[in-house]
């Protein structure tokens, strides 16, 4: 026989659903409103009815204690059970349906009652009050149990008290009618109740709805499962409400962003400044994978409207990618550079064999020392130019590129850079991409033309780049420095459109700028000024060698 399974234990406590809580919770508060309401209302209830009870008998007795025969009876008869006092009386009492109606003469003696029995007798209860001529209300007990009663003195003529009339209103009917409130009381309070269930069972479906039928401890389960997320993953978020203004940062997009947590309220504009990634993050600029330059980091950005109107952006960091694809850039660059100059040094061999087979040994010589020549000239009015080598390396570097585009690539005789660079990274970059950018301007052109200029004055750097191409009208020269405008087709490894903003975020980062216009006969002209791009003053005297043709390999991206 298999042992009996134990018993499940009945487990009392509230529900786990949120709808279920929810509910409870709201018919619980409803019930003991409707509860406490129906108290509250009770309580003075029966003190009103009381003293409506009193009115009503204070109003009998004055009534009564204006009829001039009580008082003309009261003086000429004696109390007696078929007197005219008592028929007076009587016929008030059937007429208001009070329990009794009592006229007393000043001694307290009954000269009616609704017991003719008692006429004659002394009042049960101390008349003293009303035979002093005050009014008086009170609920007493007397010999025809509690009541409700009214007590007025009784004036002859000219004003002398002569008795004093008492008016009780049984307290049985006081309390039937607090009774008789009582169920039209309670089906108020439960219309009033059912109402409130109503409400809470809607207000808790909406609550189901909204909350996906979650339990609380899954909810809880939930967010520490989002915070988790949010501020492990290597993606910067950032999410916004309905009204614009950033209500979630994690770790990753302070980060990126370079702010903090007082950024939570804030518009984007408040927190990051204009500019495009502002833009980006509040949705002006709609689109997949967005490229957006923030410091010297370059992003990517993707938002997604959320259903209660707000948004959530994500942001990656593309910074090391295109430094990658610069370097690969780069490498293509020199790889097209020793294409060509194996091109070139195989048709020189040949030429050189040709002439050593046909024993023209000084021709042969004087052809070596014109090709040797031509590249130690050049390389030699670089450097005597700029003399930051890794500078100079890309320029004389370039070359053999830039002859095989059809480009003349010179470097201005007003060019002098002393070798006191603080970021010759920074500089190379801006060089790169101004001189890739150029060269791309005029490539295919004819009489194509490149001009370098590098001035140094203080501790301050000017560069310009002047082309002989097609030029960039008024109306986009500052369009051209926004981060993911391009008009030039992308390569395959990465995005245009970075290039320039990088160079504009490099000079404004040591407080500088760059701009372009027009070049004197046509092109553009970039100018970029480096207000802190030397260690220290150099004011010697310009070089004026001539110009020296140079080309150069892409070292960022084009406009």
């Amino acid at each position: 026989m298999s042992p009996t399974p134990p018993a499940r234990r009945l487990r009392l406590g509230l529900p786990r659903r949120v709808f279920s809580q929810v509910l409870l919770m709201q018919l619980a508060i409803a019930a003991g409103v409707a509860v406490l309401a129906t108290g509250l209302f009770l309580a003075p209830l029966g003190d009103q009815l009381d003293d409506q009870a009193m009115r009503r008998a204070l109003a009998i007795a004055q009534t009564t204690a204006q009829q001039p025969q009580v008082v003309r009876d009261l003086r000429t008869t004696r109390p007696a059970p078929d007197g005219p006092v008592q028929r007076e009386t009587e016929r008030i009492r059937k007429a208001t349906k009070a329990e009794y109606v009592v006229v007393m003469d000043r001694q307290g003696v009954r000269w009616s009652h609704t017991d003719p029995e008692r006429i004659g007798e002394v009042v049960s209860t101390d008349p003293g009050q009303a035979l002093a001529g005050h009014e008086v209300m009170e609920i007493d007990d007397g010999t025809l149990g509690r009541s409700a009663r009214g007590k007025v003195p009784l004036r002859d003529s000219d004003g002398d008290i002569v008795g004093a009339v008492s008016v009780g209103i049984a307290y049985d009917s006081v309390r039937a009618r607090l009774i008789h409130a009582i169920p039209g009381l309670f089906a108020y309070a439960g219309g009033a109740l059912a109402v409130g269930a109503l409400a809470a069972w809607l207000i808790s479906r909406r609550v189901q709805r909204q909350t996906r039928d979650l339990a609380f401890s899954d909810i809880a389960g939930l967010l520490a499962e989002r915070e988790a997320m949010l501020h492990g993953i290597r993606e910067g978020v950032v999410a916004l409400d309905r009204g614009g203004r950033v209500r979630l940062l994690n770790d990753e997009a302070q980060r990126l962003l370079g702010i903090g947590g007082e950024a939570v309220g804030c518009s984007p504009e408040e927190a990051l400044g204009q500019g495009r990634t502002a833009d980006v993050l509040a949705g002006r600029v709609t689109g997949t994978d967005l490229l957006t330059v923030r410091g010297q980091r370059v992003l990517v950005a993707n938002r997604m409207p959320t259903d209660d109107g707000g948004a959530v952006a994500t942001l990656r960091d593309r910074t090391e990618l295109e430094q990658l694809g610069r370097e690969l850039d780069s490498t293509q660059g020199l790889i097209d550079a020793l294409r060509a100059q194996d091109h070139e040094h195989a048709n020189r061999m040949h030429t050189l064999l040709g002439l050593l087979e046909l024993e023209m040994y000084d021709d042969a010589v004087e052809f070596v020392g014109e090709v040797v020549g031509d590249h130690r000239v050049t390389a030699e009015q670089i450097t005597e130019r700029i003399q930051d080598p890794r500078l100079a390396a890309l320029l004389v570097g370039k070359a053999t590129v830039a002859a095989e585009r059809g480009v003349v690539l010179c470097v201005s005789d007003r060019t002098r850079l002393p070798d006191r660079l603080v970021d010759p990274s920074g500089v190379v970059t801006v060089v790169g991409n101004l001189v890739d950018n150029a060269l791309d301007a005029v490539a295919g052109t004819p009489h194509a033309r490149v001009e370098v200029e590098l001035r140094a004055q203080g501790r301050s750097a000017t560069l310009r780049v002047r082309d002989t191409g097609p030029g960039i009208p008024a109306e986009r020269r500052e369009l051209v420095f926004t981060a993911g405008w391009s008009t030039k087709e992308p390569p395959a490894h990465r995005r245009r459109g970075i290039g320039l903003s990088l160079v504009r975020r490099l000079a404004e980062r040591q407080g500088g700028s760059a701009t372009v216009c027009e070049a004197r006969g046509g092109g553009a002209e970039f100018v970029v000024v480096l207000p802190e791009a030397l260690a220290e003053p150099d004011l010697g005297p310009a070089l004026t060698a001539p110009a020296a043709p140079v080309n150069t390999t892409a070292e960022e991206e084009s406009r």
